[in-house]
């Protein structure tokens, strides 16, 4: 295991010198068990030790810990019923489980992203948290989903625009769009997908929208192999022109493409090969006309269109949800004030991405700057600039409310014929 590789030596290990802040990525919630108050560690990134949680008096601690004071600082602080000692083993054992921003912190970090690049297998971040891990059961769960909630007429579509929403609270969304497509029996899938996580790797993905895998997809369904000969048919000289990076790392804790592959082992029983592929931000197209990323996503649209557009043996699944408003994600307002405004933004959005025509849709995004934080554009777009002209019908479109945070998210599908 990566944590095994990096040097313990490495730990902080000074009465005098700054101790390392606390991540500022992670997020803390305070929990209950066994009637005790802990405080529990959300890493994103998967890097600290899984459910890590303290003692919420600890907190006192690691407000102290900002990457200034030192031990020799910290005892003058105390009360004297802890050593310098002591301290010190507390702070180690904070960095030892990735919890302090630390040149150990970098090195394990490095050691899960190359153990990630090197491997051939991209293995489920989402099962036994969004849905059950366990194939018996999994199966059970998705049989019970099919029969409890409405469906889509089958259709011979060329693409589908769906959720990748949490199971746990979009169960009947995913029904409603994935029912639409369980006839068809493509044999390469491609999947343009939101990237959440590229933006953390601004030097390798920069210049670089567009990320694709070519890792073995294992989801506790079944494994699903990546076409390999995607790579073949772009030049290394290409890769620059049209924004395409082979550096997978960006993959490591997404989740979008995953949950797309969850539904499509349960729909279909023949075999098929997807080509995942990453779609960074594409902001820049709401405030420039002739910015570089549109230039390089018409380059890779056009090359789609020109490769696969008449590829019967090809689908596209584009994985997008929609709005992400409230005070969660930065609005200074409880999100179930804002439902109608929201709800009229989103109908404009599917209504443009069902026609079919990317300039309609870019269009629209301009006219608010995305002031509600539509997670799908990008891949969308990048899909309709390929495929100029489709029709598209809305399947359904639902919204959740997370009202304990006073936040939200909206989500919905789109078939394309």
């Amino acid at each position: 295991m990566a944590i095994l590789k990096a040097k313990l030596d490495n730990l902080f290990n000074s009465f005098s010198e700054p101790i390392p802040p606390v991540r500022l990525d992670l997020q803390q919630f305070p929990i209950q068990q066994d009637g005790e108050q802990l405080m529990y560690f959300y890493d994103s990134l998967n890097y600290a030790t899984s459910n890590f949680s303290l003692p919420a008096d600890s907190n006192t601690v690691l407000t102290l810990l900002d990457g200034k004071r030192s031990i020799d600082d910290l005892i003058k602080l105390s009360t004297g019923e802890v050593s310098k000692n002591d301290l010190l083993n507390y702070i180690r054992y904070l960095d030892e489980n990735g919890i302090l921003y630390s040149a150990y912190f970098k090195q394990l970090a490095e050691h899960i992203e190359q153990d990630y690049e090197q491997s051939k297998y991209h293995i489920s971040n989402t099962a036994g948290i969004s849905f059950p891990n366990k194939p018996t059961e999994l199966k059970d769960y998705l049989n019970n989903a099919f029969a409890e909630f409405e469906h889509s007429e089958p259709q011979n579509a060329r693409a589908l625009f769906a959720p990748h929403i949490d199971p746990r609270v979009g169960l009947s969304s995913y029904v409603k769009a994935f029912s639409s497509i369980r006839s068809l029996t493509p044999k390469k899938v491609f999947i343009l997908a939101t990237s959440h996580y590229s933006g953390m790797y601004e030097n390798l993905y920069n210049d670089f929208p567009f990320i694709v895998s070519e890792k073995t997809f294992q989801m506790p369904n079944g494994s699903i192999n990546s076409h390999q000969n995607f790579r073949k048919m772009l030049s290394p000289k290409k890769w620059n022109q049209i924004g395409v990076s082979f550096n997978d790392r960006a993959h490591r804790v997404e989740h979008s493409i995953e949950l797309h592959l969850l539904f499509l082992n349960h729909i279909w029983k023949h075999d098929f090969e997807i080509i995942p592929i990453l779609v960074g931000g594409l902001d820049e197209l709401m405030y420039s006309d002739e910015s570089h990323k549109q230039a390089q996503m018409e380059t890779f649209a056009a090359f789609l269109e020109e490769t696969y557009g008449n590829d019967p043996e090809a689908f596209f699944l584009i994985s997008g949800d929609l709005s992400h408003f409230g005070k969660k994600f930065g609005d200074n307002i409880p999100a179930n004030s804002m439902f109608n405004d929201v709800k009229d933004n989103d109908r404009l959005f599917m209504q443009a991405g069902a026609s079919g025509n990317p300039k309609h849709l870019l269009y629209m995004m301009k006219e608010t700057y995305d002031i509600y934080r539509i997670c799908g554009f990008s891949p969308l777009m990048t899909f309709l600039t390929a495929f100029n002209g489709i029709n598209g019908q809305i399947l359904n479109y639902d919204l959740w409310d997370e009202q304990e945070r006073e936040s939200a998210v909206t989500y919905g599908s789109i078939l394309f014929n």
